[in-house]
């Protein structure tokens, strides 16, 4: 009987060639279309995790047309005008989805802060500094890596702020 081998992505290639120690976690995908924060629920409740230590990646694009990437708590909410004050913009709204892929390299539901096209500007909520490890898309629907959030921080060179909604 052949064994199943799990499939590696960018993310993951990424984080080993930087000796990143990580978990690769698969769950599977939700028949029913969602929405980001319930689709984050599910990925949150399928992996059996506090949904403190699961993050989206939103990309949103600043008054001045520079592209941003935001991790938040799935749960969440961002919140545009702490966002935006984050980066030093006067404003931000977050990218059509349509504009994903060609953008980061990511579809929606499987866009990582790890590996896009290009390394945009990053910012995680501040709640990722009370986590041992965090949950972060491996780049694919249906994968997830966990990692400690100081490991994953440098690597991006990511800045920590206030940035959901109250």
């Amino acid at each position: 009987m052949a064994k199943h081998k799990e499939e590696k992505t960018n993310v993951m290639r990424i984080l080993e060639q930087k000796k990143i120690p990580y978990t690769a976690h698969a769950y599977k995908e939700t028949e029913s279309p969602l929405g980001d924060r319930e689709y984050g629920l599910h990925i949150a409740q399928t992996l059996g995790q506090n949904v403190e230590r699961v993050y989206k990646t939103l990309v949103a694009r600043g008054a001045s047309k520079q592209l941003y990437v935001f991790c938040i708590p799935v749960a969440e909410s961002l919140d545009l005008k702490k966002a935006a004050r984050a980066v030093g913009e006067k404003s931000i709204e977050l990218i059509a989805v349509k504009e994903l892929l060609g953008l980061t390299g990511y579809v929606r539901g499987g866009c990582s802060p790890v590996g896009m096209k290009k390394q945009y500007p990053t910012v995680f909520h501040n709640a990722v500094e009370r986590c041992e490890t965090v949950f972060v898309s491996a780049g694919k629907i249906g994968a997830q890596i966990e990692v400690a959030p100081q490991a994953l921080i440098g690597l991006l060179g990511a800045d920590i702020a206030d940035i959901i909604s109250e």
